[in-house]
């Protein structure tokens, strides 16, 4: 007669336990340790406006940190008036957040033989970005730069009134899946594909972008 309530008991037990483990909160990503390459997993929320150059890089570092590799000489790549974002970026290698690098060197990543892909432009979360084909599609990242990685000359403007404008404006982007709606070397680009619409994010995904831009280690 005993054993009866002890089963009991024990298997009220078992059941109150079931939905605490059920419930466990999921554990934060956590990219590699050599990570020095990222895609941002958003936008701060301002279109081209980024808070200049300054505000571009702290988003860099701030989403960095979130998956623990916040204390990195994070850069955005992004040209501006009078500077360029091969410039700000170090000089490789760098890897993404699985550790696959993506390019030795400058050399590398500005020419033909860049290992940047759909498969290895990965967030900072090690999530693919969306792309063409994709809904919605995101490969539109922002940049500002020639194919070289250098800051445009003359007055049109390319890089959203130095990433301080989310409204007027234009910004070149780069197509992070390297295809576009033609097979050559626009398309294929992945930091100079062509100019936005605009500055504001409904601007920005009316051609296939959320505002992303690429991020760099820089040590």
């Amino acid at each position: 007669m005993v054993a009866r309530p002890m089963a009991a008991a024990l298997l009220a037990l078992t059941l109150g336990a079931g939905p605490a483990i059920a419930q466990a909160p999921a554990q934060p990503a956590q990219a590699s340790p050599q990570m020095s390459f990222f895609v941002t997993s958003a936008n701060p929320g301002r279109g081209g406006d980024l808070g200049g150059l300054a505000g571009a890089d702290a988003h860099c570092r701030n989403l960095a940190a979130a998956v623990g590799a916040g204390t990195r000489s994070w850069r955005a790549y992004l040209s501006a008036t009078g500077v360029n974002a091969r410039d700000r970026i170090g000089r490789g290698p760098w890897r993404n957040a699985k550790g696959e690098v993506i390019a030795q060197d400058l050399a590398e990543l500005h020419g033909q033989a860049a290992g940047l892909t759909k498969q290895t432009a990965l967030t900072e979360r090690g999530t693919v970005v969306n792309g063409r084909g994709d809904t919605p599609n995101d490969h539109d990242i922002l940049t500002g730069s020639q194919a070289d990685g250098t800051a445009f000359t003359g007055t049109e403007d390319r890089t959203c009134r130095d990433w301080t404008s989310g409204g007027e404006g234009a910004a070149m982007v780069g197509h992070s899946d390297r295809i576009g709606l033609r097979d050559d070397a626009a398309a294929r680009s992945w930091n100079s594909s062509h100019v936005s619409r605009g500055c504001d994010l409904s601007a920005l995904r009316s051609t296939g972008g959320a505002g992303l831009f690429y991020c760099f280690a820089a040590d």
